[in-house]
Parts: C-alpha cells; structure tokens; sequence
C-alpha cells in the first residue's frame, strides 16, 4: 500500500495565488529527484484550512525525499505563506 504525507494549515487569501504557483514548483523540483511522489492533492476545507496529501509508492521513497527537504530552496518558500502548519504520515489501508 502507499503512503502519505499530510498537512494542514492556514493561507491568507491576499497569499494563495503565489502559494500556489509556488507548491507547484515545489511539487515539480520534489518530483525531479523523487518519483515515488504519485499524486498530491490540496483540499480547501469549510474552516477556511487547507489540507495537502502526497501520495507516494512507499515509505522508503517519503522518508528519502524528507531527509532531503533542506536541499529544496522552494520547501521554506512555500511554507512561509501558511500559518499553524502540522503535519501528519500514514498508510492507505483502503483505497477505492
């Protein structure tokens, strides 16, 4: 089953369009060195919150591209425009 890494926090409306274009190049540069990364999908809530998963083939290929986290300039750019940021991992036990 895959993994996934998932988190949630706040964006300033005045911020989205450039969190976005820049979780796009972020996606794009994790991808480059990691292709375990299947799919991501960020989720606007009710609240107001996001939520983003990443999908990826297995745990070793998470846990290789976060050892690497600090080698993508655009990870700290990124997450600078949200605020109460948590982060979650898990396992799919059921997909449909």
């Amino acid at each position: 089953m895959s993994v996934v890494r998932s988190h949630r926090y706040l964006v300033a409306e005045d911020d989205l369009e450039e969190f976005l274009a820049r979780r796009s190049s972020l996606i794009a540069t994790v991808r480059e060195g990691h292709p375990g990364l299947t799919h991501a999908v960020l989720v606007r809530l009710e609240d107001g919150t996001y939520t983003d998963t990443w999908h990826w083939e297995s745990a070793a290929q998470l846990g290789a591209a976060l050892a690497a986290i600090s080698t993508f300039p655009e990870a700290p750019l990124t997450m600078a425009l949200t605020q109460d940021a948590t982060a979650l991992n898990g396992k799919v036990v059921d997909e449909r």
